[in-house]
């Protein structure tokens, strides 16, 4: 399990405070919020990263982690890439072995990327960066994944392939998942619960189908936003959701 308990970042101000939740493996939670409203404060607290002023952090010691933006240049192939996620279990002057490896190339295979694994990392795209951190994360061998904004970069079809991605690992059930997002699509398409940061003080926390309404994310982002039914072509329908961004609609 992964989570927070009445829990609060200060920088002089509160950045956020009195955040509770929980996120079970076989679960995932997606934290939605504007600009500058702490997603990354508070996410980069679950990792451990950033002390909290206030409640306690409900953590394993070994946490999957994948930062918002990574450099591009590492000048190495993509298999040492993934298998830097094994660091902590290796200890200080700990060098990686054929398990190490062999987790590696396992989290590559998991993630769709292990025809990647001899490439050189910076001559991935944008969209194959993201999907190999993903796997590095996984290489940890960590119960729970925390992301932050992994779609931010990426276009449609990596959306969709990474989204995917963590769709099976919440179904394959033995990773607790927390991801934060600027597209409730994203939040609607994969995740159980949502998280909104309405301000440092204001949060909403529930069931994602019910907490993403139409109410709270117009107060959430401050426009208009719809959520629509939409029929597909297998005969089903799926629930999307559209900003009404100031302009002249047909």
């Amino acid at each position: 399990m992964i989570g927070l308990e009445n829990a609060g970042v200060r920088r002089g101000r509160w950045i956020f405070s009195d955040v509770s939740f929980a996120v079970e493996p076989g679960q995932t939670l997606a934290v939605l919020g504007p600009n500058g409203r702490g997603k990354t404060t508070l996410i980069k607290a679950l990792a451990g990263l950033v002390p909290l002023a206030a409640g306690r952090r409900i953590a394993p010691p070994l946490i999957g982690y994948v930062s918002q933006a990574i450099g591009s240049d590492i000048p190495y192939r993509v298999l040492d890439v993934v298998v830097m996620g094994r660091a902590l279990r290796l200890g200080l002057f700990g060098a990686p072995g054929a398990a190490d490896y062999r987790a590696a190339l396992d989290a590559l295979e998991q993630v769709g990327a292990a025809q990647f694994a001899e490439r050189p990392f910076d001559r991935l795209s944008g969209g194959e960066r993201q999907i190999v951190l993903l796997a590095r994360a996984l290489a940890t061998g960590s119960s729970a994944l925390v992301l932050d904004e992994p779609a931010s970069a990426l276009d449609l079809a990596y959306q969709n392939r990474l989204l995917a991605v963590l769709r099976d690992l919440k179904t394959a059930g033995r990773h607790a998942i927390l991801f934060s997002t600027h597209l409730p699509q994203h939040a609607l398409s994969v995740a159980d619960d949502a998280l909104l940061m309405m301000d440092a003080a204001s949060h909403v926390v529930g069931p994602v189908r019910t907490v993403l309404d139409e109410t709270n994310l117009t107060a959430l982002y401050g426009l208009p936003v719809r959520r629509l039914s939409l029929s597909i072509d297998s005969g089903g329908t799926i629930e999307a959701v559209v900003p009404m961004f100031g302009g002249v609609y047909a």
